[in-house]
């Protein structure tokens, strides 16, 4: 892989601490709008050479989600490479925090898949670059609280420009992954009248469902809610949902959801507009977790990083208008508008200031 050629990214660092087991890297796309600000994802990876692409993809993602969110921050995104149950420590958090800081704000971190609050926390014992940290400790708390009201807010808009009004009363979605976001998404959904099926690969996530919500109808896996008569479906777990094999079985006209980097090639959103699906990009209904970290950086209020998260529902509508007008899919507009504002706001750079 031609790292600088293929992805265009300012920086990639390897980081190694033997003692401690830690194996991370720290992908850093783009700072033409401010230091680059993304999660630390805690994974068992097949190989470095998956963590690596992994990262990559990441990293440009949040750039642009950054951008859309309005946020004066750049991107970027860390992968820890290993089991975090059975290499996770303090020691190990704390190395990886002094990675951080040797780049002296150029990247801030927060949580994402495998890391939490308390994580954070650790990792800020070491760098003053880590956000997303819990409230006891100054911080936001957990960011999927508005992560899951931001992709709410971006289903809403892909409701009104489907079906003509931004509530999903009446309409069946299916949330694939009830995880820390896919969790709340479901209360939203059900507060809003929607109807709720959903899968997990954790027994421990269906037991949550069955206890706490026992009006979601649970299938076994992905391919049976895709295929099931949903009106929406919300990729809420890992990337690549949507691909080659999944985008022609899927019955639902609208794909709003939380995971990160939802479609496996970028070929998929012609699919998707092929097939009449209206597909909101991921990097810009997800973007309320990093609009709740962001804040913290300059000290947490939750009710203006929600104001920010409610914007979602305005900015996907605009993106959705933007696409029907120059005949394009929304993931071509969403990129377009996110470019045109790196490059815009990025240029004043320029402007020596002494």
């Amino acid at each position: 892989m031609d790292v600088f050629d293929a992805n265009g990214h300012e920086q990639v660092v390897f980081c190694q601490d033997r003692e401690t087991g830690l194996k991370a890297i720290i992908g850093i796309y783009s700072t033409a709008l401010g230091p680059a600000l993304g999660g630390t994802r805690f994974y068992p990876y097949e190989c470095e050479s998956d963590a690596l692409a992994d990262v990559l993809n990441l990293s440009r993602g949040m750039a642009y989600k950054n951008a859309l969110a309005g946020l004066d921050l750049g991107g970027g995104k860390a992968v820890i490479w290993g089991d975090p149950a059975r290499l996770k420590s303090e020691a190990l958090l704390r190395a990886y925090g002094r990675f951080v800081e040797s780049l002296n704000g150029r990247y801030y971190t927060a949580c994402d898949v495998g890391t939490y609050v308390q994580d954070m926390d650790v990792v800020a014992r070491e760098t003053r670059y880590a956000t997303g940290r819990s409230v006891e400790h100054g911080g936001a708390g957990d960011s999927s609280v508005l992560t899951a009201w931001g992709v709410f807010q971006g289903m809403r808009a892909a409701a009104e420009h489907t079906w003509g009004t931004p509530s999903l009363r009446g309409r069946t979605v299916g949330v694939a992954g009830l995880g820390k976001v896919g969790r709340y998404l479901c209360g939203h959904l059900l507060d809003d009248g929607a109807a709720v099926v959903a899968t997990d690969v954790s027994e421990a996530a269906r037991t949550w469902a069955r206890t706490t919500h026992p009006q979601i109808t649970l299938v076994p896996d992905t391919t049976a809610l895709i295929t099931s008569d949903i009106d929406v479906y919300a990729p809420c777990a890992l990337g690549g949902a949507l691909n080659d094999d999944t985008v022609p079985v899927l019955r639902a006209r609208v794909v709003t959801g939380a995971a990160n980097n939802q479609l496996a090639h970028p070929g998929v959103s012609k699919l998707l507009e092929d097939r009449g699906i209206l597909y909101t990009p991921d990097y810009l209904v997800n973007a309320g977790g990093v609009i709740q970290v962001a804040d913290e950086i300059q000290g947490f209020n939750f009710e203006r990083a929600k104001l920010r998260a409610t914007g979602i529902f305005e900015t996907t509508g605009r993106i959705l208008q933007l696409a029907g007008d120059e005949g394009v899919p929304p993931a071509i507009a969403a990129d377009r508008l996110a470019e045109r504002r790196m490059a815009e706001v990025g240029r004043l750079r320029s402007i020596y200031l002494g």
